[in-house]
């Protein structure tokens, strides 16, 4: 897939050999907590886990891989697409590469290939109040926050979730 602002970030299909990043992930204990993994899941869970994400086919769900230079650093989601708006969502599994404007990168990506392959128009994401850096990087691609609906664990605490839309026709 072609790129936007960093020419070594590029989102690309899921592929089981992409496991071995799977496990480094898991080694990675901030990443397990801003995501909600348990720590130490066994090999064989994982496995399981990965291949449905590599397998998994939804006319409303698609999750690509970020490629980071060589290497698969994380995965990016659109979910609940249902023609004009779709929720996006993204996990960096090299919490080292947090804070480097990957994310916000990808995003990007993840926002033209809603618009191009399913004419996405209103893009919607959730995070958690005290993910500071990921409530910057919605604000700074033109997100608006719309609501606190829900509370959830963050990095081993209980926070509030917040909910952001972007909506094209308003750029």
């Amino acid at each position: 897939m072609n790129h936007l602002g960093n020419p070594f970030i590029k989102l690309r299909a899921l592929q089981v050999q992409d496991f071995d990043s799977v496990m480094r992930w898991n080694k990675d204990k901030a990443f397990c907590l801003a995501n909600g993994w348990e720590t130490g899941r066994s090999e064989d869970e994982l496995y399981v886990w990965w291949i449905n994400c590599v397998k998994r086919q939804s006319p409303d769900f698609l999750r690509m891989g970020i490629q980071y230079e060589s290497r698969l650093i994380g995965y990016a989601d659109l979910a609940n697409i249902n023609g004009i708006s779709a929720e996006l969502g993204i996990a960096i599994g090299e919490s080292r590469l947090w804070g480097l404007g990957v994310g916000t990168e990808t995003l990007k990506l993840l926002m033209n290939l809603g618009i191009e392959k399913f004419g996405t128009q209103v893009f919607e994401a959730e995070t958690h109040e005290v993910n500071a850096r990921s409530r910057k990087m919605l604000g700074n691609l033109g997100f608006t926050e719309i609501s606190r609906i829900g509370n959830e664990e963050y990095m081993g605490k209980e926070s509030q979730l917040i909910q952001y839309r972007y909506n094209r026709g308003n750029g």
